[in-house]
């Protein structure tokens, strides 16, 4: 009986393991085998023209779900179930000023899903890489200017009253927990 339980736990936790890191590993592959393509932007077809992002380098192609309340974890937590989220009260593309959109690396180890993970690769992001944002059927290009590794009060960055036309991408880091955030500044190409 004490075999049978003890295969029974082994057998759970491999189920666990694999279940919870498999979104992780599928993208560091993705990631990894892509890298050696060069895939074109120009070869990728948006999921959304209507407010998509794109990102070839991470293999990143997902809707954006408009004006999400970045304070309310019930409102995001929904949202980002369905893509990653673009902050309410935060600029639009074609409009001047900053763009916030924000996902997770992967959230808790028992919450890792598709969408919990979009942004895990986000730190792989080099600056003068391309990010591309589709709005209302509109294509705008943004290059990487900075990347930085911020603590989770600091909202400056949310709350960034810059003029000039710049994109911020938000994730936790490191990957599956939430002590950092990783951000991403990015400026439309002109």
């Amino acid at each position: 009986m004490k075999l049978v339980i003890g295969i029974l736990l082994v057998i759970f936790s491999i189920v666990i393991v694999v279940t919870t890191y498999f979104p992780l590993a599928k993208n560091e592959v993705e990631y990894q085998l892509n890298k050696t393509k060069g895939q074109n932007i120009e070869e990728i077809t948006p999921l959304s023209r209507e407010f998509g992002i794109v990102i070839p380098k991470l293999g990143i192609n997902v809707k954006v779900i408009k004006n999400v309340n970045s304070y309310d974890a019930n409102v995001y937590q929904k949202a980002l179930t369905q893509g990653v989220a673009h902050a309410e009260g935060t600029n639009l593309p074609g409009e001047d000023g900053n763009i916030f959109i924000f996902s997770h690396s992967s959230e808790n180890f028992y919450e890792a899903v598709r969408y919990n993970s979009i942004f895990y690769l986000l730190p792989k992001l080099e600056i003068g890489d391309t990010i591309t944002l589709y709005f209302e059927g509109k294509r705008f290009d943004y290059h990487v200017r900075e990347k930085i590794i911020a603590n989770p009060d600091e909202v400056s960055f949310l709350t960034d009253k810059s003029e000039k036309p710049m994109l911020t991408l938000m994730t936790c880091y490191p990957p599956g927990t939430n002590l950092k955030r990783f951000i991403v500044v990015a400026d439309l190409t002109l």
